[in-house]
């Protein structure tokens, strides 16, 4: 199972800006997907944003235009840059990986590795 260390959780005022990071124990390669999802207290986790081994991304539509996923293949990390943040942002967000031997991010709609989580707070 591959290990997925996230740091870079916060406190934030609405409007702001915060960057994760989860750096994974594997290499990345054409046939791992990434994934950001979140879990707010009350709510079922859900998935935030994609990334499929080809480079290929897809958001939630609540996050969209605001949050950008991205990897450093030499870093073996991969990054949730999330703008413009909302209370509604506020949740525990997780890094999540699978195989995806499609080069797409289908393999990580339901993941078998996952990170510690992160908290994230966004006041208003």
């Amino acid at each position: 199972q591959v290990q997925l260390v996230e740091s870079g959780g916060g406190s934030v005022q609405s409007g702001g800006s915060l960057r994760l990071s989860c750096t994974a124990s594997v290499h990345f390669n054409s046939r791992r997907c990434m994934a950001w999802f979140r879990q707010a207290p009350g709510n079922e986790r859900e998935g935030v944003a994609f990334l499929g081994g080809s480079g290929r991304t897809t958001y939630a539509d609540s996050v969209k235009g605001r949050f950008t996923i991205s990897q450093d293949d030499a870093k073996n990390t991969v990054y949730l840059q999330m703008d413009s943040l909302k209370p509604e942002d506020t949740a525990m967000y997780y890094c999540a990986t699978d195989a995806d031997y499609d080069g797409g991010y289908y393999g990580c709609l339901t993941p078998s590795s996952w990170g510690q989580g992160v908290q994230v707070t966004v006041s208003s």
